[in-house]
């Protein structure tokens, strides 16, 4: 069976990005967008309320105010992104607001948080998932829990190389299976306790003064602060649909401010309840279990379903719901990761190949980057959910803050605008909260894992400025050949001569740069004086995600190709050369080229194909990764077919 027929077995049929009707079929809906891109955030009521609850010790009773904070916060921030979704709507959420708005440098820093952020995505959610899973298997299975990790990553990377549509189809069950069983629980748990709740405001403020005649105010206030900054990951996720707009259904902007409130509304209830719960039910840390696994348990036990066998299954299926949302977050770090690399590489701060679309118009090399750098820091990390959360907040509130900060600048700079005050004031307030989460879990949480965050994403940031710098010093230098051919002055033929099918043909394959064409032209001509009769020019563009989605780019996209094509034709039929262009569109261009190259050798049976091709002077594995090897590709696919092909070195 050939590899590609068991590609589509895998993976699926390639579908065809030029029709208009395949984007509009992969758009996603608020709703479909709520459970790809909102999974994260909701999931995260899964660790984020217990590490909250955790940090208030013995002080329990301070969890009624941090539900209340936790519900007003999500809300708060949503609010503020809501802002980036209308400045932004072609995606790029948290890097392109602080690159556009702040500067270039502090973008690469929120874009490499967001990174690690997307990755840590996959992993914690997969841990935890796994964990809940783990609560009520035998204790036998917590040394298999980090294989099982590495199982269901590899499952995600499969589905999602499938298209980002299909896997949200696939893990939408779960998804509702998990709002309808928590929602369940939130509410009966809490009318359960309804004769509680009358006291449990004064009962709480009493004994919140009881505690500051002990360790003062400043003491309190510090233990809310921990316990507040400590559940920093609820929050995570939000971000999400600022960063995937361009993921979304027409209008954009009014899909993705839906989708913000389906997120903040579902994760303000699950997570602020969860933490109620707790309070209500008097949850305490059950070894083996996850404490919500240990308040779902009362709750349920005090249903009156019937045996203690029934109510251990309900258990199961609830603790199986809450694994399996996790899954579906862990789904949306493949999502929004190779997006936000995909946006870096438009900026050349990573490889340019991140923005290729595969046959399944998926963003396939950051969906495997993103797959594997999760498996190394699970391994790294042993799977401790406790540790990949210090990771996981500081890198999604450094993201924040920035973000916000941003924003605070924008309306500061934009005050003559009617709405400037209040939306001013919003992401000020965002800004301080998220600045202020950041600042406590940095200097509380420094030696237990938030100095791996900083160096991480100082190595990742050093990385992008090199590649970023090579780029710089690449097209500068390609610039420089265009300049010395910019001058090739035309010839006074005006009438255009039909190439000969039987005539000694040279094809040319050419890229953007006019002086790489001409450069190989100009060459040919020189070295076999008047042996070619005919002069074809091929293009093959790549449709890669800055093209496919976004408003007019397809059409420019065209626009360009054409006009580099006309200018190589007119170039030599001016000349009196025979002369014609063939254009092609695809997400791989080697197989574009290729496909044009055969069918213009049964045109023209006497065919020579020629290309440049980049040298540098210190040529190694990093400038091969950095600089896609087509011209070696297609040669190689054209020379198996029989068909001669040459290539020009071109030294920058």
């Amino acid at each position: 069976m050939k590899n590609k027929k068991i590609r589509e077995i895998i993976l699926g049929k390639a579908l065809d990005p030029m029709q208009s009707e395949t984007r509009h079929s992969m758009a996603l809906v608020a709703f479909l967008a709520w459970v790809g891109l909102g999974a994260d955030g909701l999931s995260s009521s899964a660790y984020g309320p217990e590490e909250t609850f955790r940090a208030l010790g013995g002080h329990t009773h301070l969890g009624l105010y941090m539900a209340v904070a936790t519900a007003v916060t999500v809300f708060i921030i949503a609010l503020a992104y809501n802002q980036v979704i209308e400045l932004f709507p072609t995606g790029g959420g948290g890097y392109r607001v602080a690159t556009k708005l702040v500067g270039p440098y502090l973008g690469l820093v929120s874009g490499c948080a967001l990174i690690l952020d997307y990755v840590l995505t996959i992993a914690i959610s997969i841990a935890s998932g796994v964990d809940a899973l783990a609560s009520f298997l035998p204790l036998g299975f917590q040394p298999y829990k980090l294989w099982a990790e590495a199982f269901f990553i590899g499952l995600l990377i499969v589905m999602n190389l499938r298209g980002l549509k299909e896997a949200i189809q696939i893990l939408l069950p779960i998804f509702l299976g998990f709002v309808a069983t928590h929602l369940v629980l939130i509410v009966y748990g809490i009318v359960a306790h309804a004769s509680n709740l009358p006291q449990l405001v004064p009962s709480t403020v009493l004994e919140t003064r009881e505690l500051a005649q002990h360790i003062g105010w400043a003491g309190v206030a510090g233990m809310l602060l921990l316990a507040y900054s400590q559940g920093g990951g609820t929050y995570t996720g939000l971000e999400a649909v600022s960063n995937n707009v361009n993921l979304l259904a027409e209008p954009r902007e009014r899909t993705g401010k839906m989708t913000m409130f389906y997120m903040a509304l579902s994760l303000a209830i699950t997570a602020g309840g969860i933490i109620l719960l707790y309070l209500l039910w008097d949850a305490r840390p059950v070894a083996g279990e996850t404490l919500n696994a240990t308040a779902f348990r009362s709750i349920i036990a005090s249903m009156g379903l019937g045996s203690e066998m029934l109510n251990h299954l309900l258990l199961a299926v609830v603790l199986a719901f809450e694994a399996g949302l996790l899954f579906v977050a862990a789904n949306t770090g493949f999502l929004g990761g190779p997006s936000v690399l995909s946006n870096m590489a438009s900026d050349s701060w990573v490889p340019h190949q991140f923005r290729y679309l595969s046959t399944r118009l998926v963003k396939q090399n950051g969906i495997l980057v993103m797959g594997i750098a999760a498996l190394a820091i699970l391994f790294w990390t042993g799977g401790e959910v406790t540790v990949l959360v210090v990771l996981y907040s500081l890198s999604v509130f450094l993201t924040f803050a920035v973000s916000l900060f941003g924003l605070c600048l924008y309306w500061w700079r934009h005050r003559k605008d009617a709405r400037w005050v209040r939306r001013f004031l919003l992401s000020l307030t965002g800004f301080v909260i998220c600045a202020g989460i950041l600042a406590i879990l940095l200097v509380e949480r420094f030696t237990q894992g938030g100095w791996a965050t900083a160096l991480i994403i100082a190595a990742i940031a050093g990385l992008c400025i090199f590649i970023r710098n090579h780029y710089r010093e690449t097209k500068r230098a390609i610039q420089s050949v265009d300049q010395v051919f910019a001058d090739q002055p035309f010839g006074p033929v005006k009438e255009s001569v039909d190439p000969d099918p039987e005539a000694q043909t040279a094809v040319f394959i050419v890229g953007t740069s006019r002086g790489g064409g001409l450069h190989a032209l100009l060459w040919v001509l020189r070295m076999f004086p008047g042996h070619f009769r005919n002069f074809l020019f091929v293009n093959a563009r790549t449709v890669d995600s800055n093209v496919y989605g976004g408003e007019g780019a397809m059409e420019k996209m065209r626009s360009d190709a054409a006009e580099t094509l006309e200018y190589f034709v007119d170039f030599c039929q001016s000349h009196g050369m025979a002369s014609a262009s063939y254009i092609g569109f695809g997400t791989d261009a080697v197989e574009e080229v290729t496909r044009m190259c055969e069918q213009i050798n049964r045109e023209y049976p006497n065919t020579i194909f020629f290309t440049s091709k980049l040298i540098f002077a210190s040529d190694n594995w990093f400038t091969r990764l950095l600089h896609n090897q087509a011209a070696l590709a297609v040669q190689r696919r054209l020379h198996l077919e029989g068909l001669q092909m040459v290539i020009l070195p071109m030294k920058v």
